[in-house]
């Protein structure tokens, strides 16, 4: 036994109806497309995590907060380091604060001079001024990056992609 199944013909109403649903379809996707397509960007607008800060000579002896990149370079004698000024907590730029005189502490069994300490303005975090954190929410110590004598013009050449330990120095 077979079942004829009748379709009923189309009408305007029904046709105008399915083409109107569908404009409407389309111009939901059409205007959230814009949304779908910010949250994957074009390009990174990171800065580059190499870079060079100038020749060894053009800086002073002590500390020298450079801004742009948020780091601090120490500079004792012929010596230098670097150490981040992100707080390890959320992110804000830490503030250098110089004591009145230099404190030799040991940390790790290393002899230290602390001629300041760090302290993070947005939630109190305190480092000491070798980085290591003692105050406040912050859970790690602040980093230190490797510095280098770039070969092919004598310029001090920072890396902070890379961390190192508390006991490095470039002697220049």
């Amino acid at each position: 036994m077979s079942v004829l199944i009748h379709k009923a013909p189309e009408t305007r109403r029904s046709f105008l109806t399915r083409i109107t649903g569908g404009l409407i379809g389309a111009g939901v996707l059409a205007s959230l497309w814009p949304l779908f397509r910010s949250l994957v960007p074009n390009v990174r607008y990171e800065p580059p995590s190499r870079f060079k800060i100038g020749s060894p000579e053009l800086f002073q002896q002590g500390v020298t907060f450079l801004d742009e990149q948020r780091i601090f370079l120490f500079r004792e004698g012929n010596s230098f380091h670097v150490i981040s000024a992100v707080c390890t907590h959320l992110g804000c730029t830490v503030k250098f604060s110089p004591f009145n005189r230099v404190m030799e502490m040991i940390v790790r069994k290393l002899k230290v001079r602390l001629s300041g300490e760090f302290r993070c303005p947005c939630h109190g975090s305190k480092f000491r001024g070798e980085g290591t954190n003692y105050a406040g929410p912050a859970p790690r110590p602040l980093k230190w990056h490797p510095i280098e004598i770039a070969p092919e013009d004598g310029q001090l050449l920072v890396d902070i992609s890379r961390e190192v330990d508390r006991e490095f120095r470039l002697v220049v």
